[in-house]
Order: structure tokens, then sequence, then C-alpha cells
């Protein structure tokens, strides 16, 4: 944030032409894509601003979402002022508390009901003023899960084409793919997790939602439950799944002859395709955007990845090629 980033001296004259000459702004953080958010202090007043490029990261999408959002009764941060040609926004802020920094072992089952409660309500949001939401379909989970090929297998580890497993991973695909499909469609935040769930005055507050897509009624309940920054114990999350579950059936979301059976292999592979997803994000994030944090994550979405397809026999055999080969191969290059 020097004369050598005109993007942020542009942001500094615009916030001044809306508050005043004597203010200050800080850098939070980039998230995982190209945005910036500032914490603008007025006196005593704080908000946040967002640099968003609009080549990159169009507004439109986040703002629409937010009305939408707040029309069905979700708490979001409320958009003060907007510049889509600049791409800048300036933002309620919520504070630093996210869900996250709010569990122990002790309370994790009573905040996770809290925050399962609020997604019949994202559910019920499929479009906004802006029109419908994208869909979430067999091209955009290809989309995705060739991520994880690309950046963790290829630029991370350096494998080539002919060093993957590339029958395997096609029939992985296509079987997350299929019991993706076979879900009940509903609106889906879609980064659904303790990072992007603000606590703020006892209430919770969503963030980070302008990637909302209709899709698979479990994906965001998994996102939380099985969350790519921590992890909880089998029975914990079970209990919690199966909770959402009937929350879902209770709002008509989900019909109610659904079994516990289908159900959890739904959520259980809907988690594998975000975990695998997620690996390849994490080594893009560090090769392509230069965000070294995320590596220490992969760790955990591979352990994932090995638990939850081994549970089941046309995923056990990736399972172990996860447990036999990836995990060594990404332990020795992090040792380097």
């Amino acid at each position: 944030m020097t004369q050598s980033d005109p993007r942020f001296l542009r942001l500094a004259t615009w916030l001044t032409q809306r508050l005043n000459d004597s203010i200050s702004i800080t850098l939070i953080s980039g998230d995982a894509s190209f945005r910036r958010y500032f914490r603008v202090t007025d006196n005593d007043t704080h908000f946040i601003a967002v640099d968003s490029p609009p080549q990159l990261v169009p507004i439109a999408p986040f703002i629409a979402l937010d009305k939408a959002l707040s029309d069905v009764g979700l708490l979001v941060p409320a958009v003060l002022a907007q510049d889509e040609a600049l791409g800048f926004m300036l933002l309620e802020d919520l504070g630093d508390c996210q869900l996250g920094m709010c569990l122990r072992g002790d309370n994790v089952r009573q905040w996770y009901t809290r925050a399962l409660d609020l997604l019949p309500q994202m559910a019920a949001v499929q479009q906004t003023d802006g029109g419908p939401l994208p869909v979430y379909n067999s091209e955009f989970i290809a989309r995705e899960l060739a991520i994880f090929p690309e950046w963790l297998l290829g630029v991370h580890l350096g494998w080539r084409d002919a060093q993957l497993p590339q029958q395997l991973l096609s029939d992985v695909n296509h079987c997350l793919s299929v019991s993706a499909l076979a879900q009940p469609v509903c609106g889906m935040h879609r980064d659904f997790h303790s990072r992007n769930i603000m606590v703020r005055d006892d209430q919770l507050y969503l963030i980070d939602f302008q990637d909302a897509v209709s899709g698979p009624l479990t994906y965001d309940a998994v996102s939380l439950l099985r969350d790519c920054y921590v992890r909880w114990g089998d029975e914990l999350v079970m209990s919690l799944a199966r909770y959402h579950m009937q929350l879902m059936q209770d709002k008509g979301f989900l019909d109610a002859d659904v079994s516990w059976e289908v159900y959890q292999r739904w959520f259980d592979l809907m988690g594998l395709q975000r975990h695998i997803k997620a690996a390849g994000i994490f080594a893009r994030l560090y090769h392509r955007d230069g965000k070294a944090g995320y590596l220490k994550d992969i760790p955990l979405t591979l352990e994932y990845i090995r638990d939850i397809a081994r549970k089941y026999p046309e995923l056990s055999a990736f399972g172990h090629w996860v447990e036999a080969e990836l995990m060594p191969a990404f332990a020795a290059r992090e040792a380097k």
C-alpha cells in the first residue's frame, strides 16, 4: 500500500470523498481470491472497505446476494456505499470474531446447531434481483475437480500426466458427480465454514457468500461439519449431520422418505468432492497467487479424502492411492 499501489490510492480517495480526510485505513487481509479487505476508522466508527478488481471479481453478485439473504432474515453486513465500475464497497464492520474462534470442545454442538439452523433460509435463496443463481451442474463439478490434478498433482508435485492414475481419477469424479446431482437442489452459500461466519453480540452473520449457487442440499452442511481448517470427531459430526437432515425434512427441502443411509452417502461424497477441490485450490493459491499459508491446510484435506474414500467399496482404491502414494509424496515435497 504505497505510491506504487494505484488501486489502494484510488480506494483511499474514494473513501475520503464519502467519509473525511482524517480516516485511517488498515489492511486486514486478502482472501482466497483477488479481493482485499481494509478496516477504515473514522473517529470512533469503524467500517470495512473492499477492493475487488471489477475485471476479476465483480461486486454486483455480492450486492445482490447481500440483499437477497437479508430479505429472508439472514444477518449479513450492510452495504453502505458501492461503486461497481471501480470495484469498491464500504461495508458494515462486523468485528474480528469468527465462529472458529469461539469453538471449544464443550460448545461445538451448540454453535454448530445454531449455524445449521441458518441453512433452510440459505436454501430458500435461489435467485436475486440479478436473476437466478448459477447452477451447480455436471460441468461445474468437473471444473472444480480438475483443479486437483492440475495444481496439486501437476504443478505442486510435478507429476506428469503419464504418472497420474487417470482412470482412477475419472471413476472417482464420475461417482462424486452422480451423487451430487442426485440430491435435492437448493440455494447454497458454497463456502459455509467457521471462518465465514462472524459472531457479533451473540448473533451469527454470514460473509463471503458472493459465489452462491443452486446446488446439492448437503453441500453447506458438510462444508461446516467437515471444515478444511479443523476436524471434529466422527460421532459429533454424524450427530449434527442427522440434525441437518431432520431440519431440512421438517422445512420441506428434503422428502420425508429419504433414509439416513442415503443422506449419509450424499453427505460423505459431497465432502469428498469438496476436499479434493480444496486440496487443489490450496496448491493454486500458493503457486499462482503467492499465498503460502494455505499449504499447511492440505494435509487435513488429504486425511479427509483418505478416510471417507475408504468407507465406500467403489472409492476404496482411491483412498488407498491417496494414503500410499499422494500423502507420502506431499510430505516429502514439504520436507525439502
